[in-house]
């Protein structure tokens, strides 16, 4: 098991594969290096910087995020969204930002980054159960903070989906690992693992919020609008009765820190009716990314993929 990241980045050096993937991982790991060396309110200082370029210049980042605020709150002024488009930005630079210190720095280190938690008990509860946790955690504020906060309550292991530049895939899950968690990944071995995994009475990590393929999902309302929505989830939850707890670990002002929020799931995640289980889920993502909706990564395209009874795309 990994305890610093000095043994994922020699591993991360010394990756095989194509030229070009070796030379993105050298990048990404030097950027996250540079990273690990700014203080907390420098790299938000730049990440608020980067947020701003990205608003004012033309950006796909932009592009996309005023179009979900847009159709996610149709009832907020066009000033509102802008403002609203400019801080989303600028939160999920921070987020990047911070991930040299979140991944680099001594375990300890990092945890001591959090000053506050709130509802823990919802989270205890749910442990003490002995039933498994379901932990929903959406791309709100600082995720992977909270993954390794989450370590500290039971064994947990943390689905994640393996990325495209696959030499990466070694050295992400070794970091994502230093404070104990297994990680399985987004294929058929993988949901056995967190099977068992919720069978023994442990925490399994569920990301509730990205797009699954059509033959995983079933579509459900997220804030209004029709979005592909996993299944995963709430099929998991009814066969272990497993408890359902869902969260995020909040930016706070002036770089002071985070706060980790707990949240009880809508009590229909576990629902046999798909389609029932699938919009309490969003409902439940929804309540969480409405406390800080500008710390939500409102710049991934989550309406991409339409219903089969409607032709018209949502993102051009």
């Amino acid at each position: 098991m990994l305890t610093d990241g000095s043994s994922a980045a020699m591993k991360w050096i010394n990756a095989e594969g194509f030229p070009i993937q070796t030379l993105k991982l050298r990048l990404i790991n030097t950027a996250l290096r540079l990273f690990q060396l700014l203080p907390l309110r420098l790299a938000h200082a730049v990440g608020s910087l980067t947020g701003w370029l990205l608003y004012v210049f033309p950006s796909k980042a932009k592009k996309v995020t005023l179009r979900n605020l847009q159709l996610c709150f149709p009832e907020k002024s066009s000033e509102d969204i802008k403002h609203l488009t400019l801080k989303s930005l600028q939160e999920t630079a921070k987020t990047a930002l911070e991930l040299g210190r979140i991944w680099l720095d001594p375990v300890p280190q990092v945890l001591k980054l959090v000053t506050r938690v709130v509802d823990e008990d919802i989270m205890k509860a749910a442990v003490d159960a002995g039933k498994g946790v379901l932990l929903l955690a959406p791309h709100l504020g600082s995720w992977e903070l909270y993954g390794l906060h989450i370590s500290n309550y039971a064994p947990t292991t943390y689905m994640y989906k393996p990325p495209k530049v696959h030499a990466f895939e070694a050295v992400m899950t070794g970091f994502r690992a230093r404070g104990g968690a297994a990680l399985a990944p987004t294929n058929r071995r993988g949901v056995t693992q967190l099977l068992k995994a919720l069978e023994r009475g442990e925490i399994v990590g569920i990301l509730p919020d990205q797009e699954p393929d059509r033959g995983s999902g079933v579509f459900a309302p997220f804030f209004g609008v029709d979005a592909l929505t996993m299944t995963l989830a709430s099929k998991l939850a009814a066969k272990t009765e497993a408890a359902v707890v869902c969260g995020f670990a909040r930016r706070l002002p002036d770089s002071s820190g985070f706060e980790i929020i707990f949240k009880a799931a809508d009590k229909d995640v576990a629902s046999e009716d798909l389609s029932v289980a699938a919009a309490a889920l969003n409902r439940t993502v929804e309540a969480c990314v409405c406390d800080e909706p500008a710390q939500y990564q409102w710049e991934y395209k989550r309406f991409s993929k339409r219903p089969p009874e409607t032709s018209k795309k949502l993102y051009s």
